[in-house]
């Protein structure tokens, strides 16, 4: 399956996307250090990212003469435009924002015509300060050949695609497609960190596919149980009874209720720090800088910044201000003291291989890895929008098959 991915970044989206089967003919990012990585790991020949075909380019400046070379037939378009219009630590300026790249988003699928898209933002873009921009996007996304005149307000131009929407005859007959916007927790999907995003994945209209989010696979109450009630969660650690916590206060009554049922969970535990940094030395001890593995010291937690701790999901890794990660980049140990991620440990947070490395200095590959999008979580959006595709492909092939035996 062809795939564009678009404000690639460090590659976390996009090597979920290969992993599920898609085959980028574009991967587009203008950050030169981001495209240094993947640069780099090409040069490893680093299996997933080894044929990307690299563009260092703004996506504005790329998309027209680009996407008439590349055609349009393309499976997929996947990116996650840049987040900080929309974020809680940036200055929530929105469409007043010159980051805003959703337009440029929406000409890509206008030239393209991808018979899907999947695109990712922070959950952010979906409070109610961006209600109407929020929706407006959507809109864009539904209708993307109905595109904004020159000199139309983006207030107008929503009106506009909010009539073609409310159409009783629907008579559009231009570039359709059926949009599904979902926040998901990457946690509950295997991730060893707390990471709400909003994934708006779209089929083109002709092809008549539904989609939904895909089933969670882990949960908080699989943690507490393993944790709380059997006590499996300890032993695999190799953690001493009497080191062990008792419950936070808010999960007592809900733990204490699972003593009672002793009901087995459905679904896997939430991973963990300590399960993602299984195996990795402790770099106060000893660091390994072929790894990427080395201290980065003056780690302090002040209010709101307290980091995370050691038995729970990390919380939400970020990018900073100027590359510099703020508290919650910081692991919290048993004794209460804190330290910063490491690089290795913060790719492991965001499910990045081992094998894969990071160009730049501490701050800058932190800031790539606070961008990214988690592996395991863009491989299992992916994967279910790789499912209904060749679904699709399968019942085409079936119906031609019929035809010609008829």
């Amino acid at each position: 399956m062809k795939a564009v991915e678009l404000f690639t970044g460090a590659g976390g989206l996009g090597m979920g996307l290969s992993l599920a089967g898609f085959k980028p003919q574009a991967v587009v990012e203008w950050d030169r250090f981001a495209c240094d990585t993947i640069r780099q790991n090409q040069a490893r020949q680093f299996s997933l990212v080894r044929d990307w075909p690299l563009h260092e380019a703004d996506v504005r400046d790329w998309t027209q003469g680009a996407c008439r070379d590349i055609g349009q037939d393309i499976d997929l378009v996947a990116g996650g435009p840049p987040c900080q219009p929309f974020s809680m630590g940036g200055k929530h300026r929105a469409h007043g924002d010159q980051r805003d790249m959703f337009p440029a988003t929406v000409d890509v699928i206008r030239h393209l015509q991808p018979r899907a898209f999947i695109i990712e933002n922070v959950k952010g873009l979906t409070r109610p300060t961006f209600h109407d921009y929020y929706h407006y996007i959507l809109f864009q996304l539904e209708f993307p050949d109905v595109s904004k005149k020159v000199d139309e307000s983006w207030p107008d131009h929503y009106g506009r695609l909010q009539r073609v929407k409310s159409s009783k005859s629907r008579a559009h007959a231009g570039l359709t497609y059926n949009v599904v916007p979902k926040l998901v927790n990457a946690a509950n999907y295997g991730v060893p960190q707390r990471r709400e995003r909003v994934f708006i994945v779209g089929f083109r209209a002709d092809l008549g596919i539904e989609w939904e989010v895909p089933r969670e696979t882990h949960s908080l109450d699989a943690l507490l149980f393993g944790q709380f009630v059997t006590g499996a969660y300890w032993d695999r650690h190799a953690v001493p009874v009497k080191m062990r916590p008792q419950p936070p206060a808010v999960y007592q009554s809900a733990t204490a209720r699972m003593h009672g049922l002793r009901l087995l969970p459905t679904k896997q535990a939430w991973r963990t720090v300590k399960d993602a940094l299984t195996g990795l030395s402790d770099p106060e001890l000893h660091e390994h800088q072929a790894m990427q593995h080395t201290l980065q010291t003056g780690a302090r937690a002040y209010a709101g910044h307290t980091g995370s701790p050691l038995h729970w999901p990390a919380k939400t890794l970020k990018a900073g201000d100027h590359g510099v990660p703020g508290g919650e980049n910081m692991l919290v140990k048993d004794d209460g003291a804190v330290r910063y991620f490491t690089v290795r440990e913060s790719a492991r947070l965001q499910t990045f291989p081992d094998a894969y490395l990071f160009h730049g200095s501490w701050t800058e590959s932190m800031r790539q890895l606070g961008n990214a999008v988690p592996v395991a979580l863009g491989h299992v959006i992916a994967a279910s929008v790789a499912e209904r595709i060749i679904e699709t492909r399968l019942q085409d092939i079936a119906a031609r098959a019929m035809w010609a035996t008829a």
